[in-house]
This record gives structure tokens, C-alpha cells and sequence, in this order.
């Protein structure tokens, strides 16, 4: 490993104890939250991909669920809440069970992301094989290929057309009234 004069440098003018501070600060904020920061218990479904547990917000890690208000189309042309049946879907799925989340990543006060659990079920992995929700390719490939499988059976929303739910976001907040009437 190579190490720029300029870092050794200012090691050394540091000295030891203020490089040990340094990387322990480093390590603290590039590091996820850890395993003992997990929080479990019962949870509400929010929509799709978000629940609240223990009074915090938190988004299912790496997907993306129609919203509430989406519209979907089924195979034969009939319209559906899709938001609303993934939603459905995810709070029968967790019944009464306690949901065990563990924070990936950043979080505020009030809300967080993580990989949630009821039982040994990544609810994550579980949505996108029931194709109720989306893989997000660039936060991480890990349900790439759940994804790949619903889409090849046909099931939620690859049985029919929807918009992906980050599209329809963007549509409407533009179709969304600005302040005052304007738009």
C-alpha cells in the first residue's frame, strides 16, 4: 500500500493517540449501524416497503413497493390499488409475529433503513419474489434475481402493467398543485 508523503507527514505531527482518534472516527461513520442496534417487536405496515417499529419509520432495505395511491393494470386490462395489495400482502404476511430489523446504512431520529425479518423471512427478499415490490439495482443486486423469478412467473405486478414506483412518484408531484393554485 502506498501511503502520499502528506499523510505520513501529518502523522507524524499528530502523533499517535490523535491517529488512533482519527480512525476510530472514520470507522464510526462509514460503518453501518451495528447487529446490537437491532430493533424487534411489533410492527404496523405503513405501505409496501415501510413499517413502524418501536415509534421509528423504516424502509425495507433494497426495494421499492408501488405507492398507497398507484394504480396497476392486471393481465386482462382491469384496474387495482397495487399499492394498497402490497401493503395487504406484507401486513398479512406478518400477522402478529415480532419483525426483527437491523439498520443498513444512515438513519435519522425518526427514520431508518433496514433488513427485516419475521422469523428466518428477509420481508425485503420476500415482497420482490411475490412481485409486490421492485429491486433497487443501485442500492444493492442482492433481490436482482428474487426479482428475475417473479418477473418470469408472472406474479403481482409482472401479471399485468404498472408504472415503477419511483415513475409514478415523479409524475405525480409535477402533476401535484404548487402553492397558491399554480402549477
Amino acid at each position: 500500500m502506498v501511503v502520499p508523503k502528506r499523510a505520513v507527514a501529518m502523522s507524524r505531527m499528530w502523533g499517535r493517540d490523535a491517529r488512533l482518534r482519527w480512525v476510530g472516527a472514520i470507522l464510526l461513520t462509514a460503518a453501518p449501524a451495528c447487529a446490537g442496534d437491532t430493533l424487534t417487536g411489533a410492527a404496523k405496515v405503513l405501505d409496501g416497503d415501510t413499517l413502524e417499529l418501536q415509534g421509528r419509520r423504516i424502509d425495507l432495505y433494497g426495494i421499492d413497493a408501488p405507492e398507497a395511491e398507484q394504480v396497476c393494470a392486471r393481465a386482462d386490462g382491469s384496474q387495482y390499488r397495487c399499492g394498497q395489495t402490497a401493503a395487504g400482502a406484507l401486513r398479512q404476511r406478518i400477522g402478529t409475529t415480532p419483525v426483527s430489523c437491523t439498520p443498513q446504512g444512515g438513519a435519522t431520529q425518526d427514520r431508518l433503513t433496514a433488513v427485516c425479518h419475521v422469523g428466518e423471512t428477509d420481508l425485503s427478499a420476500w415482497m420482490v419474489a411475490q412481485g409486490h415490490a421492485l429491486a433497487l439495482r443501485d442500492v444493492t443486486g442482492v433481490y436482482a434475481a428474487t426479482e428475475g423469478v417473479a418477473w418470469g412467473l408472472r406474479v403481482g405486478l409482472w401479471a399485468g402493467v404498472f408504472d415503477e414506483p419511483a415513475s409514478w412518484r415523479r409524475a405525480h408531484r409535477r402533476a401535484e398543485p404548487m402553492e397558491g393554485g399554480e402549477r
